[in-house]
């Protein structure tokens, strides 16, 4: 039986910053859209990040990347200072830019060229947004936000624009923007924004992809109610359970497919072939 009241409810509500926004110490207290992917994927391995015994991302060149890019349309000022954090995790052991970054720039380039970008991304950078959703506290941060015009961005790099992935969840193959819970994000986005502004938004993303030659692509999400729909009713089916996992009233499961649940998998526990395969075509 869950609690009337969800246990990060019964915490005091820190005060949100861009120092503090990832901090752990957050999460306890708020949720996320990044927090509810995680828990969706593995419950056990994100109970354990949440309790500081979580494992380092061995790859983090993505989100640098991705920070990259997203630091330099935000201003000068936030480029450097971005920079001065990664230090020589963008670079060479000859002490040159790595690729990545270097392709990166490209893309930078690319954005800065585009005369829909330039007009787009005015308003507020990296704005927190707070507030009540399906019985508990949520946090959010917007890439670009245009409260006067009702609006707001998000920035996406990709490989591809128009790559198209296998979904468990959807029972086949859909665009990415769908397949990596960014309809998801944005429906969140969107209800915190109008429920702090007391206002109608519309959500775009802005994909940028990760090639010599970038191309530029904004996903007008202003119509999409029906697929907001979708991913509302997914999160408020989920939500319950994963407060109840914070809270301790039920213990979290193992995905058995994550690097976490490999590391403590204990191996008396024995499966069958049928079960390989319901794993294997789970995963």
């Amino acid at each position: 039986m869950l609690k009337d009241v969800p246990a990060r409810q019964r915490v005091p509500l820190p005060k949100l910053t861009k120092a503090n926004y990832y901090d752990t110490e957050t999460d306890w207290p708020y949720m996320s859209v990044s927090l509810f992917k995680s828990f969706m994927k593995c419950e056990a391995a994100t109970m354990a990040t949440l309790n500081g015994n979580g494992l380092s991302d061995t790859n983090e060149t993505p989100l640098l990347v991705g920070n990259w890019v997203h630091s330099a349309v935000e201003s000068e000022a936030a480029h450097e200072e971005f920079k001065q954090e990664a230090g020589e995790k963008v670079l060479t052991k000859s002490g040159k830019l790595r690729a990545e970054f270097k392709q990166a720039d490209l893309m930078i380039e690319r954005l800065r060229s585009d005369a829909f970008f330039n007009w787009a991304w005015q308003g507020e950078h990296e704005s927190i947004v707070t507030g009540e959703l399906f019985g508990t506290e949520w946090k959010g941060k917007i890439d670009c936000l245009d409260v006067e015009n009702g609006r707001f961005f998000d920035l996406k790099t990709t490989a591809d624009p128009l790559k198209m992935i296998w979904s468990n969840r959807h029972g086949g193959r859909v665009l990415w923007v769908t397949a990596y819970g960014y309809l998801l994000q944005m429906s969140i986005y969107k209800h915190l924004l109008e429920q702090t502004y007391g206002k109608h938004f519309d959500a775009y993303i802005i994909a940028v992809s990760k090639s010599n030659h970038p191309s530029v692509r904004t996903i007008d999400l202003s119509r999409e109610e029906g697929r907001f729909q979708i991913e509302d009713d997914y999160v408020k089916s989920h939500l319950p359970r994963i407060l109840a996992i914070e809270s301790g009233e039920i213990p979290p499961l193992m995905c058995n497919h994550c690097d976490w649940c490999a590391d403590h998998q204990l191996g008396e526990n024995t499966v069958t072939i049928d079960d390989l395969e319901i794993e294997a075509n789970e995963r």
